[in-house]
């Protein structure tokens, strides 16, 4: 039963940081060289490593349920929270919206119907698994994500094993071109909002925390590289935006079916945790009614997806960057104030000093700015 609670727990880490992100990555990296983009992955996937367990530190330290939101106002007060909460509701409402819009036109692309009454039925299903909270979540999580990691290194494998591989494809790398794969790769990595859900699923077991945060962190960051190094290895410059559908033109058919299968699982895992996690900033942090939560977390992207809004790629680059900026400051300045106002003695304490702090801090506004320009 604790191995169990400890596989979920990574599982609902790792279903929701790889989503529509790892989609992307290739094309960006591409853009800037393999090596520049390896670089960029490997650094931001330590930086979001070092922020989860900061998050986890944090959750440690408090007593009682909350969400980021929750932390943030008893940590850095009332500004701190509408901060928070900006970053939380902008960041997750335009994730589900592409999520929602993503999932339609993947599963419309196998079956070669109207990407629409795909959409509503994956509503109607998501929908349903977060009403019933982190029980539900966390088993389908734990089914979702080992779907989406199987696709991934079945998919990668087919183009390592192709013989359509170039080596001269994996081998550029340019210092200037280090901030082009930023934002995609940084909104690939987002997921501390699923920190405080798998400290619920090992609410009895709190001393696992740190190691799953530790694996459910290191997963995606393996993922990522094996996967961008098969499909830039085949592409190179060539890259499609969206790396399904290159692999589509490339391999066949039944390709395209794989590869949007592993789209729609790795949306669908994201689309859960995150629809969840902000269920629970309405209802601990704001002491709204679950109902009211649950429907306030659903019903708004819905809406606006019925209202036509079709954009998906840029409306995840933009809100990743803007919200994940905002997040990852606030969390580093949380956990300096939890250090000093702990509620509890935590399971585990990382160190981080004001120099690492700092750096991480300049990262992430940097991300936002560069973003603009």
């Amino acid at each position: 039963m604790v191995k169990n609670e400890v596989y979920k727990a990574i599982a609902v880490l790792v279903g929701t940081i790889i989503g529509a992100g790892v989609l992307g990555i290739p094309y960006v990296v591409a853009q800037a060289g393999f090596l520049t983009g390896l670089l960029d992955i490997v650094l931001l996937g330590i930086v979001i490593l070092l922020i989860n367990l900061a998050v986890g530190e944090v959750v440690l330290r408090t007593k009682g349920k909350h969400q980021l939101t929750g932390y943030a106002q008893k940590y850095l007060g009332g500004k701190g929270r509408a901060l928070m909460t900006f970053s939380m509701a902008f960041g997750i409402y335009g994730a589900l919206l592409a999520y929602l819009i993503g999932v339609g036109e993947a599963l419309g692309a196998i079956f070669s119907a109207n990407p629409f009454w795909f959409s509503l039925g994956f509503f109607v299903m998501v929908s349903s698994i977060i009403y019933f909270g982190i029980k539900g979540v966390a088993s389908s999580e734990l089914l979702l994500s080992s779907a989406v990691i199987f696709l991934v290194l079945l998919i990668s494998a087919v183009a390592f094993f192709s013989g359509r591989m170039e080596l001269s494809n994996l081998t550029e790398f340019s210092l200037m071109k280090l901030f082009i794969p930023y934002g995609v790769i940084l909104f690939a990595f987002i997921g501390a909002a699923s920190v405080p859900e798998a400290g619920e699923v090992l609410v009895k077991n709190k001393r696992s925390l740190k190691k799953a945060i530790i694996i459910g962190s290191l997963i995606p960051l393996a993922m990522y590289v094996i996967f961008t190094t098969a499909v830039v290895g085949v592409f190179g410059i060539k890259i499609t935006e969206v790396a399904t559908v290159g692999l589509g033109l490339v391999f066949g058919k039944w390709i395209v079916i794989l590869a949007n299968l592993f789209a729609v699982f790795a949306m669908t895992t994201s689309f859960l945790a995150l629809g969840l996690a902000l269920r629970e900033m309405y209802n601990y942090d704001y002491k709204v009614s679950k109902f009211s939560s649950w429907a306030f977390t659903i019903f708004v992207p819905f809406v606006i997806f019925l209202f036509g809004f079709k954009s998906f790629i840029n409306v995840i680059g933009t809100t990743g960057v803007i919200a994940g900026g905002v997040e990852g400051t606030l969390i580093v300045l949380m956990l300096w104030k939890a250090k000093k106002k702990s509620e509890r003695k935590p399971e585990y304490s990382i160190g981080v000093s004001k120099l690492i702090g700092a750096i991480l801090i300049g990262v992430f506004i940097l991300g936002v700015i560069l973003n603009f320009i």
